[in-house]
């Protein structure tokens, strides 16, 4: 499985950190879409689309994105239960549209909630904890 995440967002890169330290098989690729080699190494995938919303690559090639993505990637390392409860089918609508909105001002709410801005001076590192 592969992980796509937007590695400028303090709060998707306080996420993969916590969701890599479930990990410990290291079922999960983790792919920061602002690094430089990005769009070499992934020259098929769409970055715009990849930057509006968080994606998993499932192992058959089968791409999620939103909250059907973070709920599969969690679900892959036992935490799944956290995020089903945005899936079932009563909340699946609200929840959507509110991780749409967040997906498009993460910036500013990631600042809000972690005094962090928008940055590249530090990365997500498979073995860095945030």
């Amino acid at each position: 499985m592969i992980i796509f995440y937007d590695g400028h967002c303090p709060l998707c890169r306080k996420e993969m950190a916590h969701l890599q330290r479930y990990d410990k098989s290291r079922y999960i690729q983790f792919e920061d879409i602002q690094q430089d080699d990005f769009s070499e190494r992934f020259s098929t995938l769409d970055w715009n689309a990849l930057n509006n919303s968080i994606h998993v690559q499932q192992e058959d090639g089968t791409m999620l994105s939103g909250l059907d993505a973070t709920h599969a990637a969690w679900k892959a390392v036992g935490k799944g239960w956290l995020y089903a409860p945005l899936r079932w089918p009563v909340v699946r609508p609200v929840a959507d549209k509110a991780y749409t909105l967040f997906a498009r001002h993460r910036y500013k709410i990631s600042y809000w909630l972690t005094g962090k801005k928008r940055g590249c001076d530090k990365g997500f590192d498979r073995d860095t904890h945030l």
